[in-house]
């Protein structure tokens, strides 16, 4: 979880308590869910976040949570803002990889060296995180004036352009730099153009942000020289480049309420896209012809929770009026009414800087932490129960008894896996039928990395990369494991369809169908089921030397001799004989 470093005299001028001591201060902060971690060489706190609650990343943020518990704010605070004078034009040419911008004016901030400190961690904080590193969102920050807009048209204003070049296309002075750079240049020859380069490594064309003067934003990897933020600037330009509308209107939503503490003054900007779809808000779709959305978004959002919901999960008796209370005092506005049931309920509006309201048990949450949850009193349920170890979790453990007893080395792989190591690598056709391991991958809409796009759909491809990471090792290498593994069906409710699965390899240099066999029918005659092995094919294994594994007549998985494909593709020098079934089938 992120670490956060906070000035305890910096939170006691925001939240206007110089009263409190840095003990005191401590306390009130743990009731938040922020834990105190030490503190640094200059005396700051070092607090440990709780991954949510993203707008507490700064002490502005921090402070704000403050002065709602001690109940100096309360209710949704939406900032004013005056109407836009500056143009953010998106071009055709920009990167479909990355397609979204948005953005605001501060002015009148009044950035001392703490201040500056607080904002470029703010702004790294939620690279790290929302940004997950830059690839979903990126910040740039700018003193604006140093910018040059162009002419905006008849309406007047300024604009500036967020468009796609080549690589050597143009050049400009980078941060922490003295040098005209290509931006290809900067991924080879600046540091922080090396650290960020794989973010867009497969780009054709580079993301660019020009104003009338020239290029001035490489986003998102790095800003240029000419319009760096000191202490002395006080008007500044956020710009926000990313994959998702909502993500990085909710990251300039932070950024905004952080410097509005500052008592710098909110103004909009448009950002005027070309003929296509484009989601904002809170995933409403807006269709172009020519969208301009006006940000930063600062609409609210709205949750209904039941009266009764809030009672049961949090073990109290509360009054409706206690309860509105208790939901200003967490920042937002509720009022009563009744559903279609006749129930009480509460219509909460959310603040836009709320990134981890969800659902009503979210509402639920801040209800809790306003009561104070260490006023809560502990009881016991009225129903007594016994813990103890779940059926399957017993069978998974004996399994794994027998298989270490019969000379496997036991495996915890991961779940996750990717397209190729799942069906290319093991020479496996998704839409084989009546095939282990076949069947279309349950897989991850906005993956985190390559390596890991889909849930496995089988075992033994985990096991193979186990096999082909350990070519230094001696042999025999005899592994196994008892694990998950999931295919998509739309049949079941969840479109997903779960198994727990037995997989085992044999890797030897004499290694051969009648030893996977062996320790299958060993299994077997353990758990006191019957075995039988009719002869079938697997693309994975080779033909004549296969066969179904079948337990008490039904078929449960395959065993045989891995083809010599699997295992050219795996750099093995040495047979491999393996077995995969299904665990229910013992």
């Amino acid at each position: 979880m992120p670490v956060v470093d906070v000035d305890p005299d910096e939170l006691r001028s925001l939240t206007g308590h110089d009263e409190k001591s840095d003990e005191e201060l401590k306390e009130d902060m743990f009731g938040l869910g922020l834990e105190f971690e030490g503190e640094t060489e200059d005396g700051e706190f070092q607090l440990e976040f709780a991954p949510d609650r993203l707008d507490r990343l700064s002490v502005e943020g921090v402070a704000r949570s403050l002065r709602y518990q001690y109940g100096d704010d309360r209710g949704v605070y939406v900032p004013k803002t005056n109407d836009p004078d500056w143009t953010i034009e998106v071009d055709e040419s920009v990167p479909d990889e990355r397609p979204y911008v948005t953005g605001a004016v501060i002015r009148g901030v009044n950035l001392s060296e703490s201040a500056l400190d607080s904002l470029i961690q703010l702004q790294e904080k939620l690279h790290a995180t929302m940004g997950r590193k830059r690839v979903k969102g990126a910040i740039g920050i700018h003193d604006l004036t140093m910018l040059k807009g162009t002419s905006a048209g008849e309406d007047g204003g300024n604009s500036i352009q967020y468009v796609g070049v080549e690589p050597d296309e143009d050049v400009f002075v980078p941060l922490d730099s003295d040098v005209e750079m290509t931006p290809a240049e900067v991924l080879t020859d600046h540091p922080t153009g090396e650290k960020y380069a794989d973010v867009i490594a497969d780009y054709e064309r580079y993301p660019a942000i020009y104003d009338d003067i020239g290029l001035f934003s490489f986003p998102p990897v790095i800003n240029g020289r000419r319009t760096e933020v000191s202490t002395e600037s006080r008007d500044l330009f956020v710009e926000l480049t990313g994959t998702d509308q909502w993500t990085i209107d909710k990251m300039c939503n932070i950024i905004c309420y952080a410097l509005d503490a500052r008592g710098a003054t909110i103004e909009e900007v448009t950002v005027d896209y070309p003929d296509k779809d484009v989601y904002a808000g809170d995933k409403v779709e807006l269709v172009a012809p020519d969208v301009d959305l006006v940000r930063p978004n600062f609409e609210t959002s709205d949750k209904t929770v039941r009266h009764s919901r809030i009672e049961s999960l949090l073990g109290i008796n509360l009054d409706p009026e206690e309860v509105v209370d208790l939901l200003e005092r967490a920042g937002l506005d509720a009022i009563q009414a009744e559903n279609d049931d006749g129930e009480l309920v509460y219509e909460v509006d959310v603040p836009p800087y709320r990134v981890d309201v969800l659902h009503p048990l979210d509402i639920v949450d801040d209800v809790g932490r306003a009561y104070g949850f260490n006023e809560l009193e502990p009881t016991y349920p009225e129903v007594g129960t016994v813990g103890g170890r779940h059926e399957r979790t017993g069978l998974e453990d004996a399994v794994r008894d027998q298989l270490v007893g019969l000379g496997f080395e036991d495996m915890l792989n991961f779940h996750m896996i990717n397209e190729r190591e799942n069906y290319e690598r093991m020479r496996l056709d998704p839409d084989a039928d009546d095939c282990l391991g076949a069947g279309q991958p349950v897989t991850i809409t906005e993956p985190y990395s390559e390596d890991y796009t889909m849930v496995r759909s089988w075992a033994l491809p985990s096991l193979m990369m186990v096999l082909e990471n350990n070519t230094h090792r001696s042999y025999p290498q005899d592994i196994a494991e008892v694990g998950f593994a999931a295919h998509y069906d739309d049949s079941v409710d969840t479109y997903v369809a779960e198994r727990r699965t037995v997989a085992g390899a044999l890797a030897r240099h004499d290694a051969s169908y009648e030893d996977a066999k062996a320790r299958l029918q060993a299994l077997a005659r353990n758990f006191e089921v019957e075995l039988t092995t009719p002869p079938t094919t697997h693309p994975s294994f080779i033909d004549g030397r296969t066969a179904e594994v079948r337990i008490d007549g039904e078929v449960a998985g395959v065993v045989g001799e891995v083809h010599p494909a699997v295992l050219v593709e795996h750099d093995l020098e040495v047979p491999v004989t393996a077995f995969e079934f299904d665990l229910d089938a013992l």
